[in-house]
């Protein structure tokens, strides 16, 4: 889908303000209420906009502690791939997995209150993932930079 100046300022302004009511919206990107509104719609449909969500902040919810784990397999075909992939999607601590063209296979990013419980996490989840031969864990002293947004191109 080509996108012109408009919906790059539609899909900015929804980044950064979610809730903005449609004629709030229209005012931001110069257009008029119905056809800011069959733009959203027409970006909704072709999947360009996933959803809305609330921007929620883990360390008031318990989930401060952050980990990254580089995760290798004793398999990579398609079907042990895919497996890894089914299965990782169910800990609802990992809040990223990356696959990984170099010394290892995957790489997660996951979230824990604590040492203890991200111990728990890795001995009885993602340790028995499928085909996982090995992990190395990294434990990040620092939250510099977690940016949600998705870089929205100029032209």
């Amino acid at each position: 889908m080509k996108l012109d100046r408009i919906d790059r300022s539609i899909l900015r302004e929804l980044q950064e303000h979610g809730r903005l009511p449609i004629v709030e919206l229209a005012n931001r990107v110069n257009l008029t209420k119905t056809p800011c509104a069959q733009r959203v719609k027409r970006l909704e449909q072709a999947g360009i906009i996933r959803g809305y969500r609330a921007d929620l902040d883990p360390s008031q919810l318990g989930a401060g502690h952050v980990l990254i784990v580089m995760v290798t397999l004793d398999k990579t075909s398609d079907d042990a791939l895919d497996r890894f992939n089914d299965a990782v999607r169910l800990i609802p601590e990992v809040q990223s997995c990356l696959m990984i063209a170099g010394n290892f296979d995957y790489l997660l990013k996951v979230r824990t209150h604590d040492i203890s419980h991200y111990r728990a996490v890795l001995g009885h989840r993602i340790g028995k993932l499928p085909n996982v031969r090995q992990t190395h864990s990294f434990v990040a002293m620092e939250l510099v930079k977690d940016n949600v947004t998705v870089p929205v191109p100029a032209e």
